[in-house]
């Protein structure tokens, strides 16, 4: 992303020319991430398609990921490549501001989906009543992918097409191709701040607020198991010691007797509290899993893109002098390769995606029915 360093390289950028074995290097190592993101991200989206159990509120946050992603493999990276083998931009004017604009959105938009799939999370962990009950209504995440793209295009979009035309000339030699507003130090920091500060301080709230959420179910489940053993009655620690040594004919009259209750009683609710309480754990491992496995996409998120917004905000400091220029250039490929890490994050989390991945990566194999519960699976 931001590939607006050309200039600052000076005037012998286009002299460079690297050795033959170097120059074949780069282009293996390049082509392969572009292979790998665009096959990766490919498959997730695939996924959509051939696993109808995937096609839930929750899981379009990652589709609209994916989607970004996929973009980037398959349209930035490979326009930027002859651009930094040769040091030239031979595409024209047009075809520049078009790829630039791209860039910059689609990264925007990866980062926005961060966001959005955080606080859809946090949603099903601390409102899993309400969640639950919205799961069906998919046009509301819609609604909220086209909010994502629109945010991401108003961010550097405009900036982009109409700088230019405000300032009354063009800064950017015919040869080179980055952005106008690359002289603007008080925009391009305002910018950062808005592309990683702001959604980093939002999804470490989310993550936070998970956290404390199942922290205090875990310990108010503890307090409870041990108010129950402490107010059980000596007659069901008896019963409970009959069935332990009578087992097969405990079997039996339990089945009499929850079969019994459960017709004679009107509220199921109250006539087996201890199917509620076991449900809780339940509730408790699914919502940690869903925590742990958000968590390593957000790590992931920070790792690849902190580094650049650090040089950014220095670079913005001290006028671009007091960074090696390659420095520049090592995180913007940091930021594109968290277009690859992504896709192998989706099965390594959710189970619903490693299950949509080996129904079309190995059909023969798949032979185990769809599970009843059609929601996002964490693992």
């Amino acid at each position: 992303m931001h590939a607006a360093f050309w200039k600052e390289r000076g005037a012998d950028q286009s002299s460079v020319v690297f050795s033959k074995p170097i120059f074949v290097i780069l282009m293996v190592m390049m082509v392969t991430l572009v292979v790998v993101i665009v096959l990766g991200n490919a498959l997730v989206i695939l996924a959509f398609k051939v696993d109808k159990s995937l096609r839930r509120q929750c899981n379009y946050y990652f589709l609209n990921l994916a989607i970004s992603d996929f973009l980037v493999g398959a349209f930035c990276i490979p326009i930027y490549i002859p651009y930094i083998l040769t040091g030239r931009w031979t595409l024209g004017r047009g075809l520049c501001k078009l790829w630039l604009v791209m860039d910059y959105l689609l990264c925007s938009a990866s980062v926005f989906s961060i966001v959005l799939i955080s606080y859809d999370r946090f949603l099903s962990v601390t409102r899993a009543v309400s969640y639950r009950a919205r799961q069906s209504m998919t046009h509301q995440a819609v609604i909220k992918m086209i909010a994502v793209w629109v945010l991401a295009f108003v961010l550097y979009g405009p900036a982009i097409i109409f700088w230019e035309l405000a300032v009354g000339r063009s800064r950017v030699p015919k040869d080179e191709c980055f952005a106008e507003f690359y002289y603007s130090w008080y925009f391009l920091l305002s910018a950062s701040m808005l592309e990683f500060f702001s959604p980093f301080i939002s999804v470490a709230f989310f993550n936070l607020s998970i956290y404390l959420s199942i922290r205090r179910r875990r310990l108010h489940s503890r307090e409870t198991q041990q108010h129950l053993q402490l107010s059980q009655p000596a007659s069901a620690q008896g019963e409970s010691i009959l069935l332990s040594h009578n087992w097969g004919f405990g079997m039996k009259l339990a089945a009499r007797g929850s079969i019994h209750s459960q017709t004679s009683s009107p509220s199921l609710g109250k006539l087996d509290p201890s199917t509620s309480r076991a449900a809780q754990p339940n509730r408790l491992s699914r919502d940690k899993k869903i925590a742990k496995s958000l968590a390593i996409i957000v790590c992931v998120f920070a790792i690849c893109w902190a580094p650049y917004t650090l040089l950014m905000i220095i670079r913005a400091a001290c006028r671009g002098r007091c960074i090696q220029h390659h420095w520049y250039e090592v995180t913007f490929w940091l930021l594109w390769l968290n277009s690859a890490i992504n896709p192998f994050l989706y099965p390594l989390c959710h189970s619903s995606f490693r299950r949509a991945f080996n129904k079309i990566l190995c059909p023969r194999r798949h032979t185990t029915p769809p599970s009843s519960f059609t929601g996002n699976h964490f693992s």
